[in-house]
């Protein structure tokens, strides 16, 4: 299950597109009208790696339960999935945190 970074990627232009218009700069592309609000986005990206994890961990818990449907291979998988989303939505936070504390530390 890989995560749409579709919405993510929306979210980091926005980032930009604020920094310039507090740096001075005009924006080089505006927000689409209609467009995902952030926080919806944000919310939308974190349930997926939620269903994710909880997913591999649904799996794992019927493979150790001896469930003949349920391959180590898919377990194994499904584990890698959701540690390696989980990695990335780490990486997507450390990003919007940066770019916030840049935002603050702009001089007004």
């Amino acid at each position: 299950m890989a995560i749409d970074t579709r919405n993510l990627e929306q979210m980091l232009s926005e980032l930009r597109a604020a920094t310039a218009v507090a740096q001075g700069k005009p924006a080089a592309a505006s927000q689409a009208a209609g467009g995902a609000e952030f926080a919806d986005a944000l919310k939308a990206a974190i349930d997926q790696v939620n269903a994710a994890q909880q997913q591999a961990q649904q799996l794992a818990q019927e493979f150790a339960a001896g469930n003949e449907n349920v391959n180590l291979q898919d377990v194994m998988i499904n584990l890698q999935k959701a540690s390696l989303s989980f990695q990335q939505m780490v990486q997507v936070r450390n990003k919007l945190v940066t770019a916030y504390q840049d935002v603050m530390n702009m001089p007004v």
